[in-house]
């Protein structure tokens, strides 16, 4: 079998440790094509532009920044070369992984190849499983450093549709996590338009907001970073979205990531406020965060859309895991019941904030924005929340596999 109808008949597994982002160089048209067949077929992998097979001094500039998590070196065309360039990277991009890929079965050149810093030698023609246990292998060390290293858990909450109250939980819990449990906590709105949450938190002098950051993430540095960031009395820093008749900037989704990849270490918690709608960047976001909470409403269009989002999810191979369901403006009288629900979108509920919607209209509206002067029952039961989240004592996000009376709505 050939390398094309090997990369065609692959299945594509769930690894589930994260995405790794995949480079080469000089790398012969069949193992490339094979790579890029590979990468289609297998989410985890986010493939760059085949590298230059000369480099510069400033090797950051030549892999480029940040530096891909694999770089595929083909020994080949010219093994000494290979060895020098393998030694340049290793030594400029340590985070970053070798593969070394060869036909050859030389002992002197697997040892030569490790003692350059490559991580992995790999033979032509590459397998499929060989080539993916590589892959998974750097996935998990990459998860296992940033458990060790100190970095923002990244939350990212997503309406089911239009008004069912996420910004309001948000900047809620973004306050009580900064005043209540000490945490430095990030708010970005992620909104290009009509974003609420620095009106919510009466922030609403601000210079710049999320989209121009990512569009200057190259230039971007703690001091420059002060300039997009405005401050709550909770201890909250908050990066708004585009104010009056400013338009947001056209960002990739990847650069959204590159932006948090830079925040994480700012930061205990990242709290995202995304739009509603099944985009590129509500997928890359489920991809990346540690948390999704999809927040719904117990209406019949809304739990609907909540069996949407899931099917898009899973059809793009995101992490299913990490999603739970928030079922917000709760209450026992509601013509749809709780069981009603978890069957309807065949899931288990994560967590209830009860419906008192006038109090948390009036909260928003009163000059004193910080809830935790309140005690509503609403207030009590995002206290508790927000101790669950900062404790990181979150149970695993439940499935059901029965139907109910509201089974069209997995149709």
């Amino acid at each position: 079998m050939n390398l094309m109808k090997q990369a065609n008949q692959f299945s594509p597994p769930r690894v589930g440790a994260g995405p790794v982002s995949v480079t080469s160089i000089g790398l012969d048209d069949e193992t490339w094509e094979f790579v890029k067949r590979f990468a289609e077929a297998v989410p985890m992998v986010r493939l760059r532009p085949p590298l230059p097979t000369y480099h510069q001094e400033d090797v950051p500039g030549w892999i480029g920044n940040p530096p891909p998590d694999i770089c595929l070196l083909d020994f080949d065309k010219n093994p000494s070369n290979a060895s020098i360039l393998a030694e340049r990277i290793h030594a400029s991009a340590p985070e970053t992984f070798i593969f070394a890929i060869s036909s050859e079965t030389q002992s002197e050149l697997i040892i030569e190849a490790m003692r350059s810093g490559c991580s992995e030698y790999l033979r032509k023609p590459l397998g499929r499983e060989e080539f993916l246990n590589s892959l998974a292998r750097v996935s998990v060390r990459k998860k296992e450093e940033k458990k060790a290293a100190h970095t923002a858990e990244v939350l990212t909450f997503i309406g089911a549709k239009g008004g069912c109250g996420v910004t309001t939980l948000v900047t809620l819990l973004g306050t009580l996590m900064a005043k209540d449990h000490s945490k430095r906590v990030l708010l970005i709105d992620l909104h290009p338009d009509f974003g609420d949450a620095g009106l919510y938190l009466r922030l609403t002098k601000h210079r710049h907001h999320f989209f121009e950051l990512v569009a200057n993430i190259d230039r971007l540095d703690t001091e420059f970073l002060q300039s997009f960031v405005v401050h709550h009395a909770s201890g909250l820093d908050v990066i708004p979205a585009p104010e009056g008749q400013e338009t947001a900037h056209e960002v990739l989704p990847a650069d959204i990531v590159k932006a948090l990849e830079f925040l994480r270490p700012l930061y205990d918690l990242i709290l995202v406020d995304s739009t509603v709608g099944l985009t590129e960047r509500n997928l890359e976001l489920v991809r990346y965060s540690d948390q999704v909470f999809i927040v719904t409403v117990a209406e019949v269009s809304a739990l609907r859309n909540v069996v949407r989002h899931l099917e898009y999810f899973g059809v793009k191979q995101a992490r299913q895991e990490t999603i739970r369901i928030v079922l917000n403006r709760h209450n026992r009288r509601d013509p749809i019941s709780e069981a009603d629900i978890e069957k309807a979108i065949r899931r288990k509920i994560f967590w209830k904030v009860p419906n008192q919607y006038s109090q948390v209209v009036k909260l928003i509206n009163s000059e004193n924005s910080v809830p935790h002067l309140s005690n509503t029952e609403v207030i009590r039961s995002l206290k508790e929340w927000a101790g669950v989240i900062t404790n990181r004592r979150v149970p695993p996000a439940g499935k059901k596999d029965t139907n109910g009376i509201f089974g069209f709505l997995n149709r």
